[in-house]
């Protein structure tokens, strides 16, 4: 590539075969309905947020020689995703989702998505090579990193000479996944975003709301995190700076799946423009309503 991205998405990227269905559903139903395949997973959400802002971000991530793969890496490129810095595994399936859901949620899914795991550090190849830094020059700039690799992993990213310069946004995959973040909570250049069941699962202990979990989670050691508790008030909490709130603007909530990265893009975006915090909180918070709300335009 001739010109390096704005941000690198460091990450889960898939396909979610997803299979929607206007009734309620329970196990063993049989109904009409529409089943799409889109890209997916939480570095490919971020990544395709940031383009909706006007970023040109990359993907490192792990995507099979295979025909989905093909087709994966061609989608991200009409989006203006940078894929020139992704692992393509020749014994490795490009990994996927699949989810069915009814009138009444999420009915049951099941995640194939092994090869990222597999891959490990071949992934971050482009971060020690030259291409996007060495131990002599790391990169620098804006890092987006997902819980979806491996706590073993992870904890090398914390350590790393290689991400030692950069500005790292950390978000879980899910709660269930949160607790591989924990190498991570200390680390000089990262900023968490969580939501109050993820903090207390970091913390181990339960929250009333996420004033009282930032400042939880900075008396653990973290520099930098951001809170969110649904359509609850919101916390922001630096260390030497303390915990700052906004409440989301009221909506009526269509969605929720894929809020959480709508709000890191959306916050990632506003600081990269200059936002003091109250600012970047309150844009991030407004972005993330407008998406459960179902309106797709920034």
């Amino acid at each position: 590539m001739t010109t390096h991205p704005d941000i690198l998405c460091i990450g889960s990227v898939l396909w979610d075969i997803i299979g929607r269905a206007p009734y309620h559903m329970r196990a063993g139903s049989d109904v009409p309905g529409r089943i799409t395949r889109l890209p997916g997973g939480v570095a490919m959400n971020i990544a395709m947020t940031l383009t909706r802002f006007g970023l040109r971000p990359a993907i490192l991530t792990a995507i099979g020689r295979d025909a989905p793969g093909d087709d994966l890496i061609h989608a991200a490129e009409l989006m203006g995703i940078d894929c020139g810095y992704l692992y393509r595994s020749d014994d490795l399936p490009t990994d996927r989702y699949m989810a069915i859901e009814g009138a009444n949620g999420l009915i049951a899914a099941v995640a194939d998505a092994h090869s990222l795991e597999a891959a490990g550090d071949k992934i971050l190849r482009p971060l020690g090579d030259g291409r996007l830094g060495d131990m002599g020059t790391p990169w620098a700039g804006l890092v987006a990193l997902d819980g979806n690799l491996t706590q073993h992993l992870l904890a090398e990213i914390a350590r790393s000479p290689l991400f030692a310069q950069a500005d790292l946004r950390v978000a879980p995959a899910s709660p269930g996944k949160a607790d591989r973040l924990a190498p991570l909570l200390t680390h000089q250049g990262a900023t968490l975003y969580v939501n109050c069941e993820e903090a207390g699962i970091l913390c181990q202990q339960d929250f009333d709301g996420a004033e009282a979990a930032a400042e939880a989670l900075l008396a653990r050691g973290a520099q930098r995190v951001l809170v969110t508790n649904g359509s609850q008030a919101a916390a922001d909490g630096q260390k030497d700076h303390g915990v700052l709130t906004a409440t989301p603007p009221p909506v009526l909530v269509t969605r929720v799946t894929g809020a959480g990265d709508t709000f890191m893009a959306a916050h990632i975006v506003a600081e990269r423009e200059g936002a003091e915090r109250p600012e970047a909180l309150s844009r991030a918070l407004d972005a993330a309503a407008r998406y459960v709300s179902g309106d797709k335009h920034r």
